[in-house]
């Protein structure tokens, strides 16, 4: 049953007082009545009635009879209400017209001042979430996020919009601290989501390289920049230099928290000390695979417990991440080969790493080297046991 109360509610928000809407809702429902019948059925005052009915009548709303007693009678909706929905289309109409000029104004505006107006809005810590939402499913070409761990766990709550956007070949790459690899939250981020960790921290995301929503960690509040393309593309430029020296996750994201940061950790003590380390300790050693591993088990890494399958595993996640490559062994082999895309050497401290693991646990190993400047970097471990 229609609820006639939300209906002359309605009627009076286009314009019709509240006696008009309450008789004309009568009216609809009792067809043609006295105007004493109306007063009490739309619970009109009697002394009210008629001047109600004028009222609806000049609004060609109803018609009232010349004969006595009074009889009323509603117009039907679609022939009364016809005339005003024309108006109301109008003026929507009208509005849209007015708007588009104010904004060309506006543009005209600031094109003859030389410069951009910024803006920014701030967004409650309530209201973070449905805003990230929102500009996620908005984004028409790339997303660029570089987060903490607060950051990540407002990102993992826009599981379903990320999966919309990556179902339009959106471009999306996510910043991460290294303590958030395999976290919860990094688990939640849809495969295709592209995500790599880095030492930077802040809450920045970056929709169509042009708006911006930062976020603030100690008190969960936000704010967007929109309209700034200096703002949007430093940025953006910020972000790619972050980028490109930020550690790969994907070789990662199968393993267990704390065998992530292993590998993370081993992966940064190398690379921030690894050449230095060897180059100082070649006057005194030439084991260059031992003095690699002393340095790791100086910086609290150790693989005395690990087994082969488990290093290999190891070192296979390290080639993919810094060198886009794999490590090959078969279970009978006698040949451990490891393939790197890049040129320079970059394989050969996981080679000495590998190596001289393998001389630890007992094997005598021959390693040949070969580089092919078109397809990268391979070498061969030949393994036999002592």
């Amino acid at each position: 049953m229609v609820n006639e109360h939300s209906l002359t509610v309605s009627l009076e928000e286009f314009g019709l007082s509240q006696y008009e809407a309450q008789a004309y809702v009568a009216l609809i429902a009792k067809g043609t009545i006295s105007a004493s019948e109306l007063a009490y059925y739309s619970e009109i005052p009697r002394t009210k009635i008629y001047p109600t009915l004028l009222k609806l009548e000049n609004k060609k709303l109803a018609i009232i009879s010349k004969s006595k007693p009074i009889m009323c009678t509603a117009i039907a909706p679609e022939d009364a209400f016809d005339g005003i929905i024309h108006e109301q289309i109008n003026k929507v109409n009208a509005m849209n017209t007015l708007v588009s000029n104010l904004k060309k104004a506006s543009e005209e505006s600031r094109k003859s001042r030389g410069s951009e107006e910024k803006r920014y809005f701030h967004i409650s810590a309530n209201s973070v979430v449905d805003q990230l939402q929102t500009m996620i499913e908005g984004s028409k070409a790339s997303i660029k996020i570089i987060t903490d761990q607060w950051g990540l766990g407002l990102l993992a709550e826009c599981k379903e919009q990320l999966l919309s956007v990556l179902r339009r070949n959106l471009d999306v790459k996510v910043l991460v601290t290294p303590s958030q690899i395999c976290s919860e939250s990094y688990r939640v981020i849809p495969e295709g989501v592209e995500i790599r960790a880095t030492e930077i921290t802040q809450n920045c995301f970056i929709f169509d390289e042009v708006e911006l929503l930062m976020v603030n960690n100690d008190n969960g509040k936000g704010a967007i920049f929109s309209s700034t393309d200096i703002l949007g593309g430093n940025q953006t430029k910020i972000f790619s230099n972050v980028w490109k020296n930020a550690t790969k996750t994907k070789a990662l994201a199968d393993m267990t928290k704390t065998e992530a940061q292993e590998i993370y950790k081993i992966i940064k003590i190398i690379n921030e000390m690894g050449l230095m380390h060897i180059l100082s300790s070649s006057t005194t050693s030439k084991k260059p695979e031992f003095e690699i591993l002393r340095l790791l088990e100086k910086n609290g890494i150790y693989f005395k417990s690990k087994s082969l399958d488990d290093v290999i595993e190891m070192i296979d996640a390290i080639i993919q991440i810094t060198c886009s490559g794999h490590v090959n062994f078969g279970a009978n082999a006698k040949n451990i080969t490891v393939d790197s895309k890049l040129n320079g050497g970059h394989s050969l401290p996981w080679i000495f790493i590998l190596d001289g693991l393998l001389q630890k646990k007992g094997y005598k190993t021959r390693t040949v080297y070969q580089n092919n400047p078109n397809k990268g970097e391979k070498v061969h471990i030949k393994i036999s046991k002592n």
